[in-house]
């Protein structure tokens, strides 16, 4: 007995055709349009009401020449990363692993930690303000220091890090904390036999079986280092030693300079960096499920 093809009626067919054309066309409206535009557009000299005019390259010989803004900004993007990187995202780790051991209070202290995940960073760059201004902070009045916090070149770009961090360890304990509790007890167990104490039996057995997750955390600092503009931007607007990419590229486009090419070619470089990390999930991905 042959089982019958299943024919989708033409409602099906509207329906579906309907979703995608939905979906299709809001994702090359806002994602792969305004891509492909800054890719053009960074390669012309247009202040967006004038003719373009096309000057091939030499928007990124003026960036890298120039324009000292950029390496500026090229610096604390990457402290950004390096900071997120080594200090935040461990720590997110490390209070998973605690969490993981149904503590006393655990949802509590979990729902601490994750609290700050639910606020925007313009949001956490207000709360900086209240802590860490030299006028109306919180820490100068406690501890009866005079320190320009968010105004001192040398230290402002660390203080919006440590608040940035704040947030980000909540997000990556979420995500290892889930990956902690897919692990099978069955290998704990196994290496406790074994004559493993906690630390060994965690960087042998456990950490290497959360490689998927690790690399899903990779992208995610990554991205989050890349795209930091909101707390910066509340702060003092990105400049006098917080300057970002994301800043520059929002500056030049829409600020008064309307250099809308140049300000293209900060956000290509971008595209070109966020890529990079991006391609490297993909491929780890798809080789994962291919084994």
């Amino acid at each position: 007995m042959t089982a019958k093809t299943r024919r989708y009626s033409a409602r099906d067919v509207t329906v579906l055709v309907a979703g995608l054309g939905v979906a299709i066309v809001v994702n090359v409206g806002l994602v792969w349009g305004p891509t492909l535009a800054s890719v053009g557009l960074s390669a012309t000299d247009w202040n967006g009401i004038g003719p373009i005019e096309w000057i091939g390259g030499r928007n990124y010989e003026d960036l890298a020449g120039t324009y000292p803004p950029f390496w500026s900004a090229v610096r604390n993007n990457v402290l950004w990363l390096a900071f997120l990187g080594v200090v935040a995202t461990p720590f997110g780790l490390f209070c998973a692993v605690l969490l993981d051991r149904r503590l006393r209070m655990s949802r509590v202290y979990q729902s601490a930690l994750y609290m700050p995940v639910v606020l925007s960073l313009a949001v956490v760059g207000f709360i900086a303000q209240l802590v860490f201004s030299s006028d109306y902070g919180v820490l100068n009045a406690v501890s009866g220091l005079h320190v320009d916090w968010l105004g001192d070149r040398a230290v402002n770009i660390w203080v919006v890090m440590v608040a940035a961090g704040w947030r980000h360890v909540g997000y990556v304990m979420i995500i290892y904390l889930a990956g902690l509790k897919a692990v099978d007890p069955a290998l704990k167990e196994a290496a406790a036999i074994d004559g493993a104490n906690e630390r060994q039996a965690f960087f042998r057995v456990v950490f290497p079986t959360l490689r998927p997750v690790n690399v899903i955390v990779l992208v995610i600092t990554v991205i989050e280092a890349l795209r930091a503009f909101d707390i910066v931007y509340a702060i003092n607007k990105g400049r006098n030693g917080l300057e970002l990419l994301s800043v520059l590229v929002t500056e030049n486009i829409v600020g008064e300079a309307s250099r809308i090419g140049f300000g293209s070619a900060i956000a290509v470089i971008l595209l070109v960096i966020s890529l990079g990390f991006i391609v490297t999930y993909l491929s780890q991905l798809f080789r994962g499920e291919e084994r």
